[in-house]
């Protein structure tokens, strides 16, 4: 993973001391509110419907141990919140709990002492107090992580395929680029205060394992016909109320160049972008209305940046062999060159000795760019705790599963989990083991309950609806793991609103909450996919019909699988059934499962 320099540290201690700085300044009336919000967004720091919430930075999902040990720490000790503000958020929980969901019987109680994954890559936090918000910078900034640009209208936090480096379908490491990129952008004075916020994804590998489609910006590292090395660029995707695919600007632009081609293109979005309209003021909006002529400002900022200003941010092959020497692969200690009969051997007889060890390897493990290592997801979606959650303790467990059997290293992974990537193959039964007693072997990756959601209206002020609990009624109905591995590989994203922070509309099923007159309720949309080999390429659902009450949702979801089981092919995913055979049988089972329910209330 990326080794910091000393300046990197440097700068990463001297921001912390300078938060610290602005908020005692707030706290003693110097600095007003107004003045104070965007110090603290910066930072990472929001306030939500409830308490702060501090996204931390985690830039292409590499965490280190120690630095996990440290998230724990502030989980247990600072993500505690007032207990008034608690007991509050509790009771309105538990009055609106009936009352906005029409009867639903679950719910998940509003918890504290946890992290979230989020679906770029980062860490979340839900009760931690502004008076410790210094001091969390500071232990933060003690294991070389911040909260920079994980708010805000700049370039936020870039990401990656989790197996970035390590993939065996790599065609070039894209960290390396990334990290250029990051230090490229991080308090760009040009693009500290866009129309809006913008984001960048970029992957190295054949599949797409990192959404780019989705992202304001997407760069996939490709070779041409002559063998060299260089980005697609895709610009303009994104979720929210108006979701759009991004358009492919640059089929090839040679790897050095990178840095000036999104120079040309932030400034020309900075320079057209909406500002008069937060929900028109995407770059995917102006990209939309624009069209060519959008394409056609870029490459006429780019050749000006090249030919009158020299091309400043061309990046050398110096520059780029500093960076990726800073991305250190761990030495391990074993020679396993001759291991691989003995290696087969061992997982062939452990898989057909225990039937839960097999389907463990066929859904958590995948390939390694070295044959002899593997890629291991640890699973934390279960039943009782929302997808994305994390307790200190069970990051604490992490941390030593990873000094055990991973060289230290972990990643936070698009689909919320956290990927072990470099596991030595003869180990992986006794990982198993080990994680099986942790409750992290749950052979579920990639199946219906590994499934994508937001914190919603639980925590977040701009939720429409909650997504938690709808979240756990599915994980409840579909615990037979026979059933799920016969279900086979399904996405189901979850967002508590139309921001799309659970990718409902990448969702092979999606599902959306909406308001109606103060009441929640739920849009289903089947079919989307975010451009992974098993989804195809990247396209929104689409919506089965009207919504659904929280106790239909359910029903609905049962009714779309039983569906799917009636005229899928022997071997056939969900995805390609669904595509295969239309929309309209769904939306029928959809119709009549809500008819059902109504009959029964």
């Amino acid at each position: 993973m990326y080794q910091y320099t000393e300046f990197d540290r440097q700068f990463v201690r001297a921001r912390a001391d300078q938060y610290r700085d602005q908020l005692t300044r707030w706290q003693a009336g110097d600095l007003s509110e107004d003045e104070f919000k965007p110090l603290r967004l910066q930072n990472g720091w929001y306030v939500q419907r409830y308490a702060p919430m501090l996204r931390v930075a985690v830039p292409y999902g590499e965490l280190s141990s120690a630095q996990v040990r440290v998230l724990a720490k502030i989980a247990r000790e600072y993500d505690q919140p007032n207990a008034k503000l608690f007991n509050e958020a509790q009771a309105k929980q538990d009055l609106l709990g009936p009352v906005l969901t029409g009867g639903l019987a679950i719910g998940s109680k509003l918890t504290a002492g946890y992290a979230h994954f989020t679906t770029r890559q980062n860490i979340q936090y839900n009760w931690i107090p502004l008076d410790k918000s210094a001091d969390v910078m500071d232990l933060l900034a003690s294991v070389d992580m911040h909260g920079i640009q994980t708010s805000g209208n700049c370039i936020r936090n870039i990401t990656s395929d989790e197996r970035a480096g390590i993939a065996a379908d790599e065609i070039s490491d894209p960290r390396p680029f990334g990290e250029i990129l990051r230090q490229w952008s991080t308090l760009h004075p040009e693009f500290a205060y866009l129309p809006r916020k913008f984001k960048i994804a970029i992957s190295g590998a054949r599949e797409d394992r990192a959404a780019t489609a989705w992202h304001d910006v997407g760069l996939h590292l490709i070779r041409n016909a002559e063998g060299e090395l260089g980005f697609k660029v895709l610009v303009g995707g994104g979720m929210g109320r108006t979701p759009i695919i991004g358009t492919v600007i640059r089929e090839f632009l040679p790897w050095h160049q990178v840095m000036n081609f999104i120079e040309a293109i932030v400034r020309v979005y900075n320079r057209y972008g909406r500002r008069d309209n937060i929900y028109k003021a995407r770059i995917k909006i102006l990209v939309k209305a624009e069209g060519q002529r959008y394409i056609d400002d870029v490459e006429a900022e780019y050749l000006q940046i090249m030919e009158h200003d020299g091309g400043p941010h061309t990046i050398t092959q110096e520059e780029l062999d500093r960076v990726t020497a800073c991305f250190v692969p761990p030495s391990l200690s074993c020679d396993r060159k001759s291991a691989d009969a003995k290696i087969a051997n061992i997982l062939r007889a452990a898989a057909e000795d225990d039937i839960e060890f097999g389907r463990w390897l066929k859904q958590n493990v995948a390939a390694h760019k070295n044959p002899d290592l593997r890629a291991v997801t640890l699973s934390f979606k279960r039943l009782g705790q929302a997808p994305g959650d994390a307790t200190a303790d069970q990051l604490d467990k992490a941390a030593e599963l990873a000094d055990a059997f991973s060289a230290g290293e972990l990643r936070v992974t698009h689909d919320q989990n956290l990927l072990l990537p470099w596991v030595a193959c003869d180990q992986l039964p006794e990982l198993w083991r080990a994680a099986r007693k942790a409750g992290f072997a749950r052979p579920n990756i990639r199946l219906l309950t590994d499934m994508i959601a937001c914190p919603g209206g639980d925590f977040c002020s701009l939720a429409n609806a909650r997504s938690i609990p709808i979240a756990e009624a599915i994980t409840e109905r579909y615990q037979d793991m026979d059933e799920l591995h016969d279900l086979g590989e399904i996405d189901l994203h979850i967002s508590g609103c139309i921001n799309s922070c659970g990718h409902h509309h990448s969702g092979h099923i999606g599902i959306l909450g909406v308001d109606k007159d103060g009441l929640e309720w739920y849009q289903v949309s089947l079919g989307g996919s975010d451009g992974s080999t098993l989804s195809g390429d990247s396209v929104p659902g689409k919506v089965v019909g009207p919504s659904f009450t929280a106790p239909e949702v359910p029903e609905v979801i049962e009714a779309v699988l039983e569906t799917y089981r009636q005229h899928r092919t022997s071997g056939e995913t969900f995805i390609t059934t669904l595509r295969r055979v239309g929309m309209d049988p769904y939306k029928a089972a959809a119709k009549s499962a809500r008819i059902v329910v109504v009959e029964q209330a």
